[in-house]
């Protein structure tokens, strides 16, 4: 599933998307690429990524099995893992021959496995490391290189982490910041638990925004809705000026937002993503949408469009089986779909139970949709 490299928007250094970017953040175990294939039914516009793949994985492992990937996913852009600058370019230019659109180094996962391997969230201790990495990987591929990060770890002063390392990843080239604005606590809290209990501070990224004008710095952690994200952007570059922000006075409007955990859970809220967002690669315009619509549960799309995505998917599923898959490894990332609609459990029931018996077919998304058809149909014709 080799695909071709396309252009991209501009940053500082004329190379990344054009602000606002709407993204789904990397998640390990969950953003593979039948995720990323189901997610792009439901928007065009936003930016995908991989699962942190390690850049090792990539030197020695199954590189088609790793790196392949449908043409349907663009934009989407890899995320690597790993601390030796010469492997890290070497992997980045593996991947950029698949046809990624961005490389983006983690700096951010606090899992055991990555601390075991001092990367991710740990390099938030060696930004002259981080920085060598982005180096090296930007005279190694053409495509945007780009850095997640936590604003912290353990006993850092965020004020003080998190602009050492921008400061230097911004010097070695790097073309755009995602930051997670969360500390990651390496010792003592499990991956969940940093996502979640340790404090988010949006006013420090909006700081860093005000510091670092011309460089792309784009938003992640603890955002739930597109209403909740659109405040962090420049109102000026959206649709309805209302929508705009940036949250809570901090002055300095954002590059972009990324959802995590938010938009897989409740996977019909990317359905409102390209009334707001341009294409990050085409800058093709936000589509025509309500402005109150944040989410299809607002503004339900027809039963035609969601007939489209049924097709998709089925078609999508009967090829992945044929290739010796299961119909389990594609079902598993559309249970959070049609949220709040009328058979949405009965759609839950049928691709969770259903989808795991020996033989399952693409039948199984068939009934699944049609149930919520039908319950839609019936609720409309009650009213």
């Amino acid at each position: 599933m080799r695909t071709t490299s396309q252009s991209v928007g501009t940053s500082e250094s004329g190379r990344y998307f054009k602000a606002p970017v709407f993204a789904v953040a990397p998640m390990i175990d969950w953003t593979d690429r039948h995720y990323r294939f189901f997610a792009r039914q439901l928007s065009r516009h936003a930016l995908l990524y991989t699962e942190m793949i390690v850049a090792d994985a990539i030197l020695r492992g199954d590189r088609g099995r790793l790196l392949g990937h449908d043409t349907a996913e663009h934009p989407v852009g890899l995320q690597l893992g790993g601390n030796d600058p010469v492997k890290m370019a070497e992997a980045a230019r593996i991947a950029e021959a698949f046809g990624y659109d961005e490389i983006n180094m983690n700096v951010g996962c606090p899992s055991d496995r990555v601390q075991s391997g001092t990367f991710g969230a740990c390099l938030m201790q060696q930004p002259e490391l981080v920085a060598e990495c982005v180096a090296a990987m930007k005279a190694a591929v053409k495509v945007p290189v780009t850095v997640k990060c936590r604003i912290g770890i353990d006993d850092q002063d965020p004020e003080v982490a998190l602009r050492a390392l921008v400061e230097r990843v911004k010097d070695a080239g790097t073309d755009a910041v995602w930051v997670h604005a969360r500390k990651a606590w390496l010792k003592g809290l499990s991956p969940r638990e940093n996502r979640e209990i340790p404090p988010l501070d949006y006013g420090l990224v909006h700081r860093l925004k005000v510091e670092n004008p011309n460089l792309f710095i784009g938003l992640n952690g603890g955002l739930q809705t597109l209403a909740q994200s659109l405040a962090h952007l420049d109102a000026r570059l959206l649709p309805s000026p209302a929508l705009g922000g940036p949250e809570g006075g901090n002055g300095v409007p954002l590059d972009g937002v990324m959802l995590g955990r938010a938009a897989y859970h409740d996977s019909g809220l990317l359905t409102a993503a390209d009334g707001y967002f341009a294409h990050p690669l085409t800058d093709a315009a936000p589509a025509s949408i309500e402005p109150e619509a944040f989410s299809d549960r607002h503004h339900r799309l027809s039963l035609a469009y969601w007939a489209n995505v049924r097709d998709a998917m089925a078609a999508y599923a009967a090829a992945h089986i044929d290739s010796g898959g299961r119909l389990i490894h594609v079902t598993r990332h559309m249970v959070g779909l049609f949220q709040g609609w009328p058979g949405a459990r009965r759609f839950r029931q049928i691709l969770s139970a259903d989808a795991t018996r020996k033989g399952a077919g693409p039948e199984v998304i068939h009934a699944a949709f049609d149930a919520v058809f039908e319950a839609v149909t019936m609720r409309e014709a009650a009213e």
